[in-house]
């Protein structure tokens, strides 16, 4: 079970019985949000924070502690920040700053000036929030009372997404074959990489893992045949073809498993050994949670594993996706959102069916893949990009509709969405901010879950919706 520390200050001037009635409050605020929260991350509390060395005992241990995701802080009294310096130079681990008090409201027949000394967030908080600024740490503000509804909602966010970031930390990905041929915006800094986010991008040589895929058994296919007619609709008698998509899975799953990776990119342009490009894998392995990026695109496969976990318990689809074509009709516009092959059953409305088709690019076989009409609601367009000297996320509201009619000749997951806050200023502003054409969508996440991701990770973001205006566009550019 993951765990978020808290951390409360104070400080030793105000005597034992303040500092006991410290303790217990913040004993029952544990207490209550793990009510809230602990489906997510169990919050242990740590001792109050009342001189440096303390702050550091607590610091370290949080950073050196492997389920631990995260620390909340908390201000009870004033607790002079100098004494939090040290501490917070150890810290290694997303940083929340719940801005309340123990009390919701004062008691004004009664308040004095001890009630005033011990409860008084607004006081300490400030002075700690000026030192974490100071010190430019990327971390998160909360304020409210603890016990609201909208606060612990922003608790449970910071949870899912420090959760999130824990795993970014530790991700691998596996690059078969390298970015494709002439492809700019696929490409980056994968040294990077790995100091921003933790993310180990190393190439593989793609007859590695054509050695293992032909160890596959018959037995083992089998097995993995009937995983996919017991989730999709058999609409191929080519049943060789979905086979060896079958091997190429289980081969995979081996593959990353040993090595312990949790994502993956390849590019038609490198698959020797193999008869045709991974297709149903690909898909299905994307609905277990691997990441996945196509022509290369190492970023957008990590972006997707680390949002498919952020968004684990939330209803919504969350995967790979690829800008393809539109539908201009004035007032009308629509974007039709696929790929070649690869994108993941989380997205279908119906159930999938399996077919057999020609791909006309790669000079393989005809793959087999999975077909379907996408979801629809409110959604989201995500994705990341190295402008050379720091990366940018950029993430856009949208709406995924029904498509307006059959598409009987298009042999792919089809997804159809409506940019925000138009499609003159949606897309432009996506192409003004170098928004690439590889993307996660997601209809479990928020604007304000990637907004805080990126605050946490200390990234560039920008965000295009209903609020974005034609003005705005010039300083997209200007960026």
């Amino acid at each position: 079970m993951k765990k978020l520390y808290f951390i409360v200050g104070s400080q030793d001037l105000y005597g034992e019985e303040c500092l006991k009635q410290v303790a217990e409050d913040s004993r029952q605020m544990v207490a209550f949000l793990n009510e809230k929260v602990g489906d997510l991350a169990e919050i242990e509390l740590l001792p109050t924070v009342e001189t440096s060395e303390i702050c550091i005992q607590d610091m370290r241990k949080a950073s050196n502690d492997d389920d631990c995701v995260g620390v909340i802080t908390w201000m009870h009294t004033f607790s002079p920040a100098k004494m939090w310096i040290k501490g917070l130079q150890e810290l290694r681990k997303p940083l929340l700053h719940l801005h309340t008090q123990a009390n919701e409201k004062l008691p004004y027949d009664e308040i004095d000036m001890d009630f005033m000394n011990l409860n008084q967030s607004a006081h300490g908080d400030r002075e700690y929030g000026f030192i974490v600024a100071r010190m430019g740490i990327p971390h998160e503000v909360v304020a409210g009372y603890y016990k609201h509804d909208d606060v612990v909602a922003k608790i449970r966010q910071f949870a899912s997404v420090a959760k999130a970031i824990s795993y970014s930390k530790s991700l691998k990905v596996a690059s078969f074959g390298n970015n494709m041929r002439e492809v700019a915006v696929t490409d980056g800094d994968r040294v990077e990489s790995q100091i921003k986010y933790g993310w180990e991008c190393n190439y593989y040589a793609l007859g590695d893992l054509v050695d293992i895929i032909n160890q596959v058994t018959e037995e083992e296919i089998d097995a993995k045949m009937k995983e996919y007619t017991d989730k999709y609709t058999m609409k191929t008698d080519r049943i060789d073809s979905v086979r060896e998509q079958a091997k190429y899975e289980v081969g995979l799953e081996k593959f990353l498993s040993t090595n312990g990776i949790g994502a993956f990119a390849d590019t038609f342009q490198d698959l020797h050994g193999l008869k045709q490009l991974p297709g149903i894998a690909a898909q299905n392995l994307m609905g277990k949670g691997i990441g996945f990026g196509p022509e290369g695109d190492y970023k957008i496969s990590a972006l997707s594993a680390v949002l498919m976990k952020m968004s684990e318990g939330k209803e919504g689809a969350t995967g790979f996706i690829e800008d393809y074509t539109y539908d201009l009709t004035p007032g009308q516009e629509l974007e039709l959102a696929s790929h070649m092959l690869e994108v993941p059953s989380a997205f279908a409305a119906t159930k999938p069916e399996i077919d057999v088709i020609p791909l006309g690019i790669g000079g393989k076989e005809d793959p087999a893949r999975l077909i379907f009409d996408g979801v629809t609601g409110d959604g989201i367009q995500v994705t990341m990009v190295d402008m050379g000297d720091h990366f940018r996320i950029i993430c856009a509201d949208i709406e995924l509709v029904k498509q307006p009619k059959p598409m009987p000749k298009l042999p792919v997951a089809r997804i159809m969405y409506r940019h925000k806050p138009n499609f003159q200023i949606g897309t432009a502003a996506w192409c003004y901010a170098g928004g690439a054409h590889h993307s996660v969508v997601s209809t479990a996440l928020t604007r304000d879950d990637i907004a805080m991701f990126a605050r946490l990770t200390g990234t560039e973001l920008i965000t295009i919706g209903e609020d974005t205006t034609e003005a705005d566009l010039q300083k997209f550019f200007m960026k």
